[in-house]
């Protein structure tokens, strides 16, 4: 491709442009690893994209609310549970390529040869991430008419508490980010909703019950009602999702039918079920 003040270079796709679109700019970057980039903006045409279905046909049996959790990556309103990646083994080879680099001389050619080992080793689990979250928010997004998730202040919660890697693992923004251009793309409605409180009020009664952060069952003291802590959450968001779109939520579905109050019927779904079942990366 002819680019300019820069003239020809050859490029290789990572997959062809769709038609019936117009390039409006293309981003040049250089990677740590030393390799260079070359980003497309398009431009399409709306009418392309599926209608998202009418508000008026929305209920609990096609919609879902997702709570971002600490001990599986979501928790589902109707009782899925998607577990955390295990990058594990990508984080020793970090941290191996890692002590390498301290032993090289600053500025050697060895130092810039293993500066960029160590860019690869984080490029690999910054795309293992992503590749998971595109396959995550597909199935999500093919799955429901609508979903709805927290709006999260994710820079504060990454200086709130030790556990800021595993926050960062989540990456939660870019997840919510790619839910609603996935939400786009199939024609699902993709709200994001108040999160404060969603762990604290009973999804039946409304009433707050105080948590600590490893108290991970829910038990409402005024009206009995008990279930995990995140299912509890993720039901709150499922409702304040529909007063969010002006519904109102649906009082003949009462909030025990919406999920099983014994955690232990959860659906529980792998990390690597959802990569080895999830469509190629779009």
């Amino acid at each position: 491709m002819r680019f300019s003040k820069v003239g020809w270079i050859k490029i290789r796709y990572h997959r062809p442009l769709p038609e019936h679109t117009t390039t409006k700019e293309a981003t040049f970057k250089k990677e740590r690893t030393g390799e260079w980039y070359v980003t497309f903006s398009l431009e399409t045409d709306d009418t392309d994209l599926p209608e998202k279905p009418a508000l008026e046909s929305l209920d609990t049996s096609n919609s879902v609310g997702i709570d971002l959790g600490i001990q599986n990556y979501i928790h589902t309103s109707d009782g899925k549970t998607v577990d955390w990646l295990d990058l594990d083994d990508e984080y020793e080879r970090l941290r191996r390529e890692q002590r390498k680099l301290s032993r090289k001389e600053h500025g050697s050619q060895n130092y810039k040869k293993q500066r960029r080992t160590v860019a690869k080793a984080k490029r690999k689990i910054r795309r293992t991430v992503l590749d998971y979250q595109h396959k995550l928010t597909t199935w999500l997004a093919k799955e429901y008419d609508a979903i709805f998730v927290e709006d999260l202040n994710v820079a504060g919660m990454l200086q709130d508490d030790r556990n800021a890697r595993n926050k960062q693992d989540a990456a939660w923004r870019q997840f919510i980010t790619l839910l609603e251009y996935k939400g786009n793309l199939y024609g699902t409605h993709v709200v994001q909703v108040e999160p404060e409180g969603t762990t604290k009020e009973c999804a039946k009664c409304g009433g707050e019950t105080l948590k600590r952060i490893w108290m991970r069952e829910h038990s409402c003291p005024a009206c009995g009602f008990e279930t995990d802590r995140d299912a509890n959450a993720a039901m709150n968001v499922l409702q304040r999702g529909f007063f969010e779109l002006g519904q109102g939520w649906p009082e003949s579905t009462p909030v025990e039918t919406v999920t099983a109050t014994d955690t232990a019927q959860f659906e529980s779904m792998s990390a690597s079920h959802v990569i080895e079942t999830g469509t190629p990366n779009p």
